[in-house]
Protein backbone atom coordinates (compact mmCIF):
# COMPACT_ATOMS: atom_id res chain seq x y z
CA UNK A 1 0.00 0.00 0.00
CA UNK A 2 2.91 2.48 0.62
CA UNK A 3 4.45 1.86 -2.38
CA UNK A 4 1.04 2.54 -4.44
CA UNK A 5 0.53 5.82 -2.23
CA UNK A 6 3.87 6.65 -3.43
CA UNK A 7 3.31 5.73 -7.15
CA UNK A 8 0.54 7.70 -6.91
CA UNK A 9 2.15 10.83 -5.32
CA UNK A 10 4.87 10.41 -7.79
CA UNK A 11 2.78 10.76 -10.60
CA UNK A 12 0.95 14.14 -9.33
CA UNK A 13 4.37 15.42 -8.87
CA UNK A 14 5.36 14.76 -12.44
CA UNK A 15 1.57 16.20 -13.81
CA UNK A 16 2.17 19.39 -11.73
CA UNK A 17 5.81 19.58 -13.23
CA UNK A 18 4.63 19.69 -17.08
CA UNK A 19 1.90 22.20 -15.95
CA UNK A 20 4.93 24.11 -14.34
CA UNK A 21 7.30 22.97 -17.81
CA UNK A 22 5.01 24.00 -20.32
CA UNK A 23 3.83 27.58 -18.38
CA UNK A 24 7.40 28.83 -17.35
CA UNK A 25 9.75 27.03 -19.83
CA UNK A 26 12.51 24.41 -18.63
CA UNK A 27 15.22 27.37 -18.75
CA UNK A 28 12.83 29.22 -15.98
CA UNK A 29 11.21 26.60 -13.70
CA UNK A 30 12.86 26.27 -10.34
CA UNK A 31 12.20 22.90 -8.77
CA UNK A 32 10.92 25.43 -5.86
CA UNK A 33 7.95 26.46 -7.90
CA UNK A 34 6.72 23.02 -8.41
CA UNK A 35 7.18 22.19 -5.74
CA UNK A 36 4.94 25.44 -4.36
CA UNK A 37 2.32 24.40 -7.05
CA UNK A 38 2.34 20.63 -5.92
CA UNK A 39 2.31 22.24 -2.38
CA UNK A 40 4.99 19.88 -0.93
CA UNK A 41 8.83 20.76 -0.05
CA UNK A 42 11.30 20.50 -2.01
CA UNK A 43 12.87 17.89 0.21
CA UNK A 44 10.02 15.83 -1.28
CA UNK A 45 10.64 16.46 -4.55
CA UNK A 46 14.26 15.61 -4.56
CA UNK A 47 13.51 12.19 -2.56
CA UNK A 48 11.69 11.52 -5.43
CA UNK A 49 13.79 12.43 -7.86
CA UNK A 50 17.72 12.82 -7.45
CA UNK A 51 18.15 15.88 -9.66
CA UNK A 52 16.46 19.02 -11.54
CA UNK A 53 17.45 17.46 -14.50
CA UNK A 54 16.04 13.87 -13.39
CA UNK A 55 12.87 15.57 -12.96
CA UNK A 56 12.29 17.49 -15.90
CA UNK A 57 13.34 14.29 -17.92
CA UNK A 58 11.49 12.06 -16.18
CA UNK A 59 7.75 14.75 -16.31
CA UNK A 60 8.83 15.01 -19.74
CA UNK A 61 8.42 11.28 -20.13
CA UNK A 62 5.13 11.21 -18.20
CA UNK A 63 4.05 13.84 -20.94
CA UNK A 64 5.25 11.56 -23.57
CA UNK A 65 3.44 7.97 -22.20
CA UNK A 66 0.39 9.89 -22.28
CA UNK A 67 1.03 10.68 -26.14
CA UNK A 68 2.54 7.16 -26.69
CA UNK A 69 -0.90 6.17 -25.64
CA UNK A 70 -3.32 7.60 -27.88
CA UNK A 71 -0.44 7.05 -30.67
CA UNK A 72 -0.82 3.24 -29.56
CA UNK A 73 -4.63 3.64 -29.67
CA UNK A 74 -4.72 4.60 -33.00
CA UNK A 75 -2.12 1.69 -34.14
CA UNK A 76 -4.30 -0.62 -32.65
CA UNK A 77 -7.36 0.06 -34.26
CA UNK A 78 -8.98 -2.05 -36.66
CA UNK A 79 -9.92 1.15 -38.37
CA UNK A 80 -9.58 1.94 -42.44
CA UNK A 81 -6.34 3.50 -42.73
CA UNK A 82 -7.83 6.54 -43.76
CA UNK A 83 -9.76 6.46 -40.59
CA UNK A 84 -6.82 5.95 -38.99
CA UNK A 85 -5.01 8.68 -40.85
CA UNK A 86 -7.68 11.47 -39.64
CA UNK A 87 -7.54 10.56 -36.02
CA UNK A 88 -3.38 11.13 -36.11
CA UNK A 89 -3.67 14.31 -38.14
CA UNK A 90 -6.40 15.54 -34.90
CA UNK A 91 -4.05 14.67 -32.20
CA UNK A 92 -1.03 15.56 -33.06
CA UNK A 93 -2.21 19.11 -34.63
CA UNK A 94 -1.10 22.21 -33.39
CA UNK A 95 -4.29 23.61 -32.80
CA UNK A 96 -4.84 20.81 -30.09
CA UNK A 97 -3.34 21.00 -26.44
CA UNK A 98 -1.48 24.21 -26.52
CA UNK A 99 -0.08 23.31 -23.07
CA UNK A 100 1.27 20.12 -24.42
CA UNK A 101 3.24 21.45 -27.58
CA UNK A 102 4.70 24.32 -25.81
CA UNK A 103 6.04 21.53 -23.21
CA UNK A 104 7.40 20.00 -26.54
CA UNK A 105 8.92 22.75 -28.46
CA UNK A 106 10.70 23.46 -25.56
CA UNK A 107 12.16 20.20 -24.54
CA UNK A 108 13.23 19.82 -28.35
CA UNK A 109 15.55 23.04 -27.66
CA UNK A 110 16.98 20.93 -23.93
CA UNK A 111 17.43 18.33 -25.80
CA UNK A 112 20.47 19.73 -27.75
CA UNK A 113 21.88 19.59 -24.25
CA UNK A 114 20.39 16.59 -22.28
CA UNK A 115 20.92 13.23 -23.19
CA UNK A 116 18.05 12.17 -21.84
CA UNK A 117 15.63 14.73 -23.06
CA UNK A 118 17.07 14.06 -26.76
CA UNK A 119 16.63 10.24 -26.47
CA UNK A 120 13.14 10.42 -25.19
CA UNK A 121 12.01 13.23 -27.73
CA UNK A 122 13.71 10.74 -30.68
CA UNK A 123 11.80 8.10 -29.67
CA UNK A 124 8.49 9.38 -29.49
CA UNK A 125 8.97 11.47 -32.61
CA UNK A 126 10.20 7.78 -34.69
CA UNK A 127 7.24 6.78 -33.21
CA UNK A 128 4.84 8.84 -34.52
CA UNK A 129 6.53 8.71 -37.85
CA UNK A 130 6.74 5.14 -38.03
CA UNK A 131 2.71 5.05 -37.14
CA UNK A 132 2.08 7.52 -40.15
CA UNK A 133 4.28 5.84 -42.46
CA UNK A 134 2.44 2.06 -41.92
CA UNK A 135 -1.12 4.05 -42.35
CA UNK A 136 0.31 5.22 -45.87
CA UNK A 137 1.79 2.06 -46.78
CA UNK A 138 -1.48 -0.02 -45.59
CA UNK A 139 -3.83 2.67 -47.56
CA UNK A 140 -2.12 2.31 -50.27
CA UNK A 141 -1.72 -1.31 -50.57
CA UNK A 142 -5.50 -0.78 -49.48
CA UNK A 143 -6.22 1.35 -52.83
CA UNK A 144 -7.15 4.02 -50.77
CA UNK A 145 -3.83 6.05 -51.24
CA UNK A 146 -1.33 6.83 -53.97
CA UNK A 147 1.85 7.30 -52.54
CA UNK A 148 5.44 6.35 -54.15
CA UNK A 149 7.28 7.24 -50.91
CA UNK A 150 5.83 6.40 -47.31
CA UNK A 151 8.96 7.35 -45.73
CA UNK A 152 9.50 10.55 -47.62
CA UNK A 153 5.83 11.42 -47.39
CA UNK A 154 5.42 10.65 -43.10
CA UNK A 155 8.57 13.05 -42.79
CA UNK A 156 7.18 15.92 -45.01
CA UNK A 157 3.39 15.93 -43.20
CA UNK A 158 5.00 15.70 -39.94
CA UNK A 159 7.99 18.51 -40.65
CA UNK A 160 5.14 20.36 -41.80
CA UNK A 161 3.41 19.75 -38.13
CA UNK A 162 6.02 20.37 -36.22
CA UNK A 163 7.02 23.69 -38.11
CA UNK A 164 3.32 24.97 -37.86
CA UNK A 165 3.51 24.08 -33.86
CA UNK A 166 6.86 25.74 -33.48
CA UNK A 167 5.13 28.94 -35.33
CA UNK A 168 1.77 28.77 -33.54
CA UNK A 169 3.01 28.98 -30.27
CA UNK A 170 5.95 31.62 -30.94
CA UNK A 171 3.34 33.71 -32.82
CA UNK A 172 -0.03 32.62 -31.83
CA UNK A 173 -1.89 35.64 -33.52
CA UNK A 174 -0.54 34.50 -36.91
CA UNK A 175 -2.66 31.39 -38.08
CA UNK A 176 -6.42 30.50 -37.20
CA UNK A 177 -6.89 26.75 -35.70
CA UNK A 178 -9.30 26.80 -39.33
CA UNK A 179 -6.06 27.22 -40.89
CA UNK A 180 -3.58 25.08 -39.14
CA UNK A 181 -6.04 22.24 -39.85
CA UNK A 182 -6.20 23.07 -43.56
CA UNK A 183 -2.56 23.45 -44.11
CA UNK A 184 -2.13 19.63 -42.66
CA UNK A 185 -4.83 18.60 -44.20
CA UNK A 186 -4.13 20.02 -47.56
CA UNK A 187 -0.49 18.84 -47.30
CA UNK A 188 -1.31 15.71 -46.24
CA UNK A 189 -4.05 15.14 -49.59
CA UNK A 190 -1.67 16.44 -51.94
CA UNK A 191 1.25 13.76 -50.42
CA UNK A 192 -1.49 10.61 -51.01
CA UNK A 193 -3.09 11.31 -53.72
CA UNK A 194 -6.38 11.57 -51.78
CA UNK A 195 -9.26 14.22 -52.15
CA UNK A 196 -9.13 17.32 -49.75
CA UNK A 197 -13.28 16.53 -49.07
CA UNK A 198 -12.01 13.08 -47.74
CA UNK A 199 -9.75 13.88 -44.81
Amino acid sequence: MTSGFSRLRREDLLKTACEVIAEQGFGHTRTVDIARAAGVSQALLFYHFESKERLFAQAFMYAARQHLTTLEDIEQSKAAPLDRLRSLLRVCSPSMQPEGWRLWIDAWAEAMRNAELEEISRRIDTHGRLLLRAIIEDGAAAGEFTCPDPDGSSWRIFGLIDGLAIQTNVHPKVLSRRRINALIRTAAANELGVSLEKL
